[in-house]
């Protein structure tokens, strides 16, 4: 199965402070080549807002808002 590591950096929809993320993406949509979207739900390491980033595998971001209702979602920790 095809994996991409991708650095996103965007600001904080509430603070504005500048927030750097390594997320991986898997599975057979990347190994198609087709395009789309994913999202990764990032609380901010100065505020705790949480953001929700759309992007495409490409690592080009294309909005960034804020989380505001639901299930509260947190990324997984590297291995590294």
């Amino acid at each position: 199965m095809l994996e991409v590591h991708l650095c996103l950096e965007f600001d904080c929809c509430s603070c504005q402070q500048r927030i750097q993320v390594t997320v991986k993406c898997t599975g057979k949509g990347l190994a198609a080549g087709r395009g789309g979207l994913a999202t990764v739900c990032v609380p901010c390491p100065t505020c705790g807002q949480l953001n929700k980033i759309y992007f495409e595998p490409n690592g080009s971001i294309w909005d960034v808002e804020p989380m505001t209702t639901g299930p509260r979602c947190v990324p997984v920790p590297s291995l590294n």
